[in-house]
């Protein structure tokens, strides 16, 4: 904001967090937000290590990742050049002249503060005698958010997977869309196994999401955050009538993987998934929660269709992706009805009831 430009991100004077924690969305809010107050203060930010698990209340239990390990680490730069930078810690030349700034907290420490604190501590502040600025405090997921959706969009859609962790994702797609051809019985291999399409429905019914959700919805007085399985299954059955059967892929929390009632009760021609009995789970299983999750994000992403509850950060950050990729091709307004308009990577959310069809 006070770095217009894209040019000039300062190549040795550098930004350092503490390690990000909380789930996989979580941290990638966190890792945009030490990015764009990076650019704020024309600082290079150092590469912050994530959490594999998720005790984000018990850190000495918090196993770190390194970034590089997740995330292609050159790949970002070069996607994101002049705009914001990262970089090792063995890019440092001097650590004796470090600067910890505190982040407020607390209701007083609104977004107006933190702002303002932010902005002296450049114009004012003792921050260019020093090499490095330390963000102390809390976690940077909880800092105030001071950002333009488009500038997040452009942290994440640099956040490109390191090649170990598509191709697990690879493996997932696949056998969706196998599965996907033979329900259509469509004759042939090779390519037109990527012509099965699918639909993902990232399904959140569990109790502490019910109990989360009933809880802001009296704080806040917005209806129906929280949705029913039933609710779930009714809006999506009217999106759109498929001539063949398609397979609806269940994102679904682990707990809920012996729950059989979630594969029942689906529309004709609509086979419900998850990943045990789609017999991926084991891809899933071999790895920590963090590359779980970004396994899940990317077959979620890689859909025909998402349907999606709105309220969700894992939901959120994947409609973000899919309509930029939408605003690429010159779509800018929302739309209802798939059948109005030929459209790729669209997302409903079975969260908010459209019209009087009550369709998502």
């Amino acid at each position: 904001m006070l770095l217009q430009s894209d040019e000039g991100i300062h190549r040795v004077k550098f930004l350092e967090v503490r390690q990000l924690v909380w789930g996989l969305n979580n941290q990638k809010i966190a890792f945009a937000r030490a990015c764009l107050t990076a650019r704020m203060v024309n600082r290079t930010l150092l590469m912050p290590s994530l959490s594999a698990s998720l005790f984000y209340k018990e850190t000495d239990s918090l196993q770190p990742v390194s970034f590089n390990n997740v995330f292609r680490f050159e790949r970002f730069n070069s996607l994101r050049e002049g705009f914001i930078r990262l970089a090792h810690y063995s890019d440092l030349k001097n650590r004796t002249r470090v600067y910890n700034l505190r982040r407020g907290s607390g209701r007083k420490w609104t977004v107006e503060r933190d702002l303002e604190q932010l902005k002296q501590s450049i114009v004012n502040g003792p921050l260019e005698m020093h090499d490095v600025i330390r963000m102390a405090g809390k976690n940077p997921f909880l800092w105030h958010d001071h950002w333009p959706v488009k500038d997040y969009a452009r942290v994440f859609e640099c956040l490109v997977l390191v090649d170990e962790i598509s191709k697990e994702a690879d493996k997932v797609v696949s056998k969706i869309r196998r599965i996907g051809r033979q329900l259509r019985s469509e004759p042939g291999e090779g390519s037109s196994l990527q012509l099965a399409p699918y639909v993902t429905v990232h399904m959140r019914v569990e109790i502490d999401w019910m109990i989360r959700c009933n809880k802001l919805e009296q704080r806040s007085g917005v209806c129906q955050i929280s949705s029913s399985k039933q609710e779930i299954m009714e809006r999506r059955g009217k999106i759109i009538n498929f001539e063949a059967s398609i397979v609806v892929d269940l994102a679904v929390a682990d707990n809920l993987l012996n729950d059989s009632s979630i594969l029942s009760g689906w529309n004709k021609g609509l086979v419900p998934y998850e990943k045990k009995n789609l017999g991926v789970d084991g891809i899933y299983k071999k790895h920590p929660c963090l590359i779980q999750s970004a396994i899940g994000y990317e077959v979620c992403s890689k859909a025909d269709i998402l349907v999606s509850n709105n309220f969700s950060t894992f939901s959120s950050l994947i409609v973000l992706e899919r309509t930029q990729k939408m605003m690429r091709l010159g779509i800018t307004s929302s739309y209802e009805n798939e059948n109005e308009i030929n459209i790729q990577w669209p997302c409903y959310a079975y969260s908010i009831a459209a019209g009087e069809t009550n369709g998502p």
